[in-house]
């Protein structure tokens, strides 16, 4: 008396190949990681761009506005925090992890430009 369950073999073809349905969910995936990343890139270059011309215009600008240097530190704050929601909302945490400590490493600067106003 034996206790061998019959069953067929299984394929290569069957374990190997990923369905039509993996196939959509992965180009999915992977078309959400470009957009992510495109519009991660958007707010860097932005957040860069204008932080560095308030701060510019700041404390080189014809007269010295304390303003500029107060939207200079807000900017400087909320750049990188608004790169770390984007990332997160669409499920990308290693990024948006990366933005928060960003955002938490502008605070001191934030803090010295409100100084200097």
């Amino acid at each position: 008396m034996t206790l061998e369950i019959e069953r067929t073999p299984l394929s290569r073809v069957d374990v190997g190949l990923p369905s039509e349905s993996e196939l959509r969910a992965e180009r999915r995936a992977a078309r959400v990681r470009s957009e992510v990343a495109l519009k991660v890139t958007l707010v860097t270059l932005i957040w860069l761009v204008s932080v560095s011309l308030l701060v510019g215009w700041g404390v080189t600008g014809p007269e010295r506005q304390p303003g500029t240097l107060l939207l200079a530190a807000l900017a400087a704050v909320v750049g990188p925090f608004v790169g770390a929601v984007i990332a997160t909302r669409h499920g990308q945490f290693f990024l948006g992890g990366v933005y928060v400590v960003l955002t938490l490493a502008m605070v001191l600067p934030a803090l010295s430009l409100v100084r200097a106003g």
